[in-house]
């Protein structure tokens, strides 16, 4: 059980604090709801640029790093589709300097050409090498524009195109931050030792004073039914033929999503698990493979994907994963194997939460998909997926017109 104390400041900033004794360190994390999914379709890849921008320097403070690595800590930020997160570790003598930082950057940043030239040099050259110049590196772009017509998680992170990073101007920028990025629109969790006491008088000093913004309202489209089978077949440069199958599934709040999970791990969950077994060991037609969710907290999507031993064809390895699906759908797996599988959730999942930065930022998300509580049950609710479950998700899941498949062929 992890227990914390919660209060929102007048400005509507939430904020979560989570006590533990045992360390002179606190784990400080922020939660902008703001992703991917906010960017209009012909300016893609902002959020993951003001990933980026937020460390260039706030409207009072030059430079975010120095004064946090003088205070002994360290910090990092992700973004993807559905939020952005900032995270930090400091010894809490040197607290206040989060406090300091953090308060001064979701004022305003200092929004300078300098800084935003710098940024889009680095989030172009991301582009560049880890999208358009690394093996399978476009395979996200090319899936998410298969599998989705509508919703914008047919863009990754990254954006849809370069051209969109490059041409953006300042006042684009500005508008976006002012925006999405406000009190309002945030969750602030500390976990250390501090508490709730302790943790008021700082929030209202340095946050207390930062206006509401006017959030942009959301109004994303649901992505339509899928109602026949969608494929791509390419052609590139890359040591091997990949495989790729997708299926739309349920959103993060859904029991339903609990179950979907389940199935990828009976399917795969390391070395022993069905797919490497069967796939890879004895019919010796994958060299790896993998079964996972995308955890989006819309209706994402099922992965598996492979790369192929040489000389295989790939629709003779689409149809042996088909098997192994069939597999799931009638119901050939054992009490002993769920078990397993749903065990092996519980001790990662309580191991994961040893981590102050992890419990932190859980704390966040969970307050996010609606209640911090919800941190403390997620173990129960994998815990009570039956096979009936899986027979009825699966079944659902895996209708052939629900698939997009990609065949990722090596021009070698």
């Amino acid at each position: 059980m992890i227990d914390f104390e919660q209060f929102t400041l007048k400005n509507g900033l939430k904020v979560i604090v989570h006590n533990d004794s045992t360390t002179p360190i606190v784990a400080v994390n922020i939660l902008y709801n703001v992703g991917a999914k906010d960017e209009k379709p012909n300016r893609t890849g902002f959020a993951h640029l003001f990933e980026h921008l937020m460390f260039g320097g706030s409207i009072n403070i030059p430079e975010y790093d120095p004064p946090l690595q003088n205070a002994g800590g360290e910090n990092n930020a992700f973004t993807n589709n559905d939020f952005t997160n900032y995270y930090l570790t400091i010894p809490k003598i040197n607290l206040e300097t989060a406090f300091w930082l953090e308060s001064d950057r979701m004022l305003s940043l200092a929004f300078t050409p300098k800084s935003l030239e710098v940024q889009r040099k680095v989030v172009i050259e991301e582009f560049k090498q880890r999208y358009l110049n690394q093996p399978y590196g476009d395979v996200s772009h090319l899936i998410r524009k298969m599998a989705f017509t509508t919703h914008p998680y047919q863009w990754p992170t990254i954006g849809k195109d370069i051209s969109h990073i490059e041409n953006a101007t300042l006042e684009e920028v500005k508008q976006f931050f002012f925006s999405h990025y406000g009190p309002n629109n945030a969750i602030l969790s500390l976990a250390g030792n501090i508490t709730a006491e302790e943790i008021k008088p700082l929030a209202e000093k340095w946050f207390g004073g930062i206006p509401r913004r006017e959030i942009t309202k959301r109004n994303i489209p649901d992505e339509p039914e899928q109602t026949e089978r969608r494929f791509l077949e390419v052609k590139r440069n890359v040591p091997a033929t990949a495989l790729f199958k997708v299926f739309h599934m349920a959103d993060r709040r859904s029991l339903d999503y609990y179950v979907t999970d389940v199935i990828s791990d009976l399917l795969s969950n390391g070395k022993s698990s069905r797919l490497y077994q069967r796939l890879v060991k004895e019919k010796q037609l994958f060299t790896s493979i993998d079964a996972y969710i995308s955890g989006s907290i819309e209706p994402g999507l099922f992965t598996i994907e492979g790369i192929l031993n040489d000389g295989i064809n790939p629709e003779d390895a689409e149809k042996a994963i088909d098997e192994e699906i069939g597999e799931i759908i009638a119901g050939n797996f054992s009490d002993t194997e769920l078990t397993k599988v749903k065990n092996k959730f519980e001790a990662n999942y309580i191991f994961s939460n040893y981590d102050l930065d992890e419990r932190a930022l859980n704390l966040t998300f969970f307050e996010h998909l609606g209640n911090a509580k919800l941190i403390n049950s997620e173990v129960d609710k994998y815990q009570k997926v039956s096979k009936d479950d899986i027979l009825r998700i699966a079944k659902k899941l895996f209708r052939p017109e629900n698939t997009s498949v990609l065949y990722y062929l090596s021009d070698k």
